[in-house]
């Protein structure tokens, strides 16, 4: 496990711990980092959880679940966040499905010039998550209203916004305190 603060092993926790820890586990049994740093506070890992999946894994979102992924890989490209990186990257290379296109996004991400790659709808998307990331406090109504016009509904925007709110909370929580992928399974989706 690695991180600058004390996180508290499986086989050390109490029974408040235990029963968020079985709320967190990943589809692959385990506690990723991200939740288990939250560790010496239960209630926070639970509202991570939550906000989480919420924002990211909820079966009613409308945007493209690959789509979503690299809205959260970019995010954290923009805020230097190898963790949230690293996980959310290979969720996006595993949903594209194509590894000649999703080492073009990868490049393109990697350079900050996702428009090399991207156009309209998925183009405005980014950039509505460049600006909110890099540049909160200008964002303006025109900024929503981009994305009406590059075709999303106030649904979708919703959920842009999220994505994009939460990876901001998320690599600051990781990069603040030194939060590694040691130990962790990288990515949502299991290997088949």
């Amino acid at each position: 496990m690695g991180a600058w603060i004390r996180m508290i092993p499986d086989d050390e926790a109490g029974p408040d711990l235990r029963e968020v820890l079985d709320l967190a586990r990943t589809p692959h049994g385990t506690v990723d980092n991200v939740m288990r740093v939250h560790s010496l506070r239960p209630s926070t890992m639970r509202g991570h959880v939550i906000l989480y999946r919420a924002a990211l894994h909820d079966d009613s979102n409308a945007l493209p679940t690959w789509l979503q992924e690299v809205v959260s890989a970019w995010v954290s490209t923009l805020n230097a966040c190898p963790y949230s990186f690293a996980n959310h990257w290979a969720n996006a290379a595993h949903l594209i499905g194509d590894a000649e296109r999703a080492d073009a996004i990868r490049a393109a991400l990697d350079a900050g010039q996702p428009e090399t790659v991207f156009e309209g709808r998925e183009l405005a998307i980014l950039r509505y998550a460049e600006k909110l990331t890099l540049d909160p406090g200008n964002m303006v109504e025109a900024d929503v209203v981009a994305l009406r016009d590059a075709g999303l509904d106030d649904g979708e925007i919703l959920e842009v916004n999220q994505i994009v709110g939460y990876f901001n909370y998320a690599n600051r929580l990781l990069n603040g305190l030194g939060v590694t992928t040691d130990g962790d399974v990288i990515g949502y989706y299991k290997a088949t």
